[in-house]
């Protein structure tokens, strides 16, 4: 790696090696959990037996190391070059589900993937366009929800992770509260490097203290093999149906516009505003990555919107410290035991720190919104109306049950409804709005 100079923008800049491993591993432990939640949540619908399982699970860390490196390393128009951290997205839970449930094949789910992901790299550069919709009333506005919708995440896991049978126990409370509780003592006493690892500091004292009241479970670690090499194509080679395909092309249509806010957000947080021509090489690897995940037996992906939370609290932007996250999955993905042991960590533990970062998040976006002018009514009904709509699935998780199945991506997704809903609203009033407001500030004035 070269040398960095004075002059090197900080996303760019290198840390010493030592550093960037345990930032690097810092940003793991936080995706950790949702990375693997999806592969259990599918392959658990599709009755897969407990070996087949892992096998899911080994071949989704192994391609968030590869998708992680594409953004962050970059290569000719794929890669966005930001500290951005790959994942599989959880909009695709539903129509993945549903494809079980009705009993279609494992070659036809992984033929529907990798042709969503295709159609996701043409269509990168004609999304990337629509920049000028996305101002920061919308992107605040964006930002915002996801971290309010990501706080749900956080307490679930501060409280023991859901379905839990001692869900909100005081020791998992006490838990997360030492978590929390550290990770600020670290940021106020500490400077430098140990500031930038408050998180991984406050994730070693949490695990340290539920080992010691006997809450970390690591079943399962002896019977883990040491290696195990993903194999492409394991459940046999894809099959392309046209209804599988829709719907999936319909998911990643929902993931554009989630990384589109996330990339906006990573920008601001890192000063290196996100142009067009950046934003067409993230969605192309966003494609890029999907169409990789269904080659090695695994789900499309996207930005994490936790990690984001993380660059934002810790105020380490180098995409170089992120490129040593990717290399730490694949690694992890071809050592399930070590996999294992990282699976081990409390979910109460990372609750604690969830709680921090997402709330950043949460923070980021209300910073956004400090930039625009709030003496408009226009101004003021897009954020309360996008946020409106943006809560329903975190206060009513049925309202949308009578709608049809195919609107689920759409309909389950606070981020989606905020997104369409602060986009098309800006669009509105752009035009009509605009004149409404000189309209009163003419009859305020007479």
């Amino acid at each position: 790696m070269a040398e960095t100079t004075a002059n090197t923008h900080p996303v760019d800049a290198l840390l010493p090696k030592g550093q960037m491993f345990l930032v690097g591993l810092q940003h793991v432990l936080v995706m950790y959990a949702g990375a693997i939640a999806v592969p259990l949540i599918v392959g658990g619908a599709l009755k897969l037996p407990k070996d087949q399982l892992a096998l899911l699970i080994n071949a989704d860390l192994f391609v968030c190391g590869i998708a992680t490196l594409i953004q962050c390393v970059g290569f000719w128009k794929f890669g966005i070059r930001l500290p951005v951290v790959m994942g599989v997205t959880f909009a695709v839970v539903g129509p993945l589900v549903g494809m079980a449930n009705a009993g279609q094949g494992v070659p036809v789910m992984y033929g529907a993937i990798i042709a969503s992901g295709l159609v996701t790299i043409l269509l990168a550069p004609v999304f990337s366009r629509l920049m000028h919709f996305f101002p920061p009333i919308v992107t605040g506005t964006i930002i915002m929800i996801i971290g309010i919708t990501l706080m749900r995440v956080g307490i679930t896991w501060a409280g023991g992770g859901a379905g839990a049978k001692d869900f909100g126990a005081l020791s998992n409370v006490l838990i997360a509260v030492v978590v929390l509780v550290t990770i600020l003592t670290v940021n106020k006493y500490l400077r430098g490097f140990w500031a930038n690892i408050s998180v991984l500091i406050g994730l070693m004292v949490g695990f340290a203290l539920s080992a010691f009241l006997d809450k970390v479970n690591f079943s399962g670690v002896a019977g883990a093999s040491w290696v195990a090499i993903v194999q492409p194509f394991w459940f046999g080679l894809p099959e392309f149906e046209l209804g599988p395909v829709v719907a999936l092309c319909v998911v990643m249509f929902v993931v554009m516009v989630e990384s589109s806010g996330m990339f906006i957000a990573l920008g601001e947080v890192t000063k290196r505003p996100v142009t067009p021509a950046d934003l067409a090489r993230g969605l192309r690897a966003d494609g890029l990555a999907t169409m990789i995940g269904g080659i090695f037996n695994t789900f499309p992906y996207t930005s994490y919107s936790q990690n984001v939370g993380l660059v934002s609290m810790t105020g380490v932007h180098s995409r170089w410290v992120v490129a040593v996250s990717g290399a730490i999955l694949v690694v992890l993905g071809l050592l399930p035991k070590m996999a294992t042991i990282v699976a081990s960590i409390p979910m109460a533990v990372l609750g604690g720190a969830g709680i921090a970062m997402f709330g950043m998040v949460a923070a980021t976006g209300i910073k956004i919104l400090s930039r625009v002018d709030f003496e408009s009514r226009s101004n003021l009904m897009i954020v309360a109306i996008s946020i409106g709509l943006g809560m329903i699935p975190l206060v009513s998780p049925n309202f949308f049950d009578e709608f049809p199945r195919w609107t689920s991506a759409l309909t389950h997704s606070g981020i989606t409804l905020t997104a369409i809903a602060a986009v098309a609203l800006n669009a509105y009033t752009r035009t009509r709005g605009q004149d409404v407001d000189d309209a009163d500030a003419g009859d305020r004035s007479g």
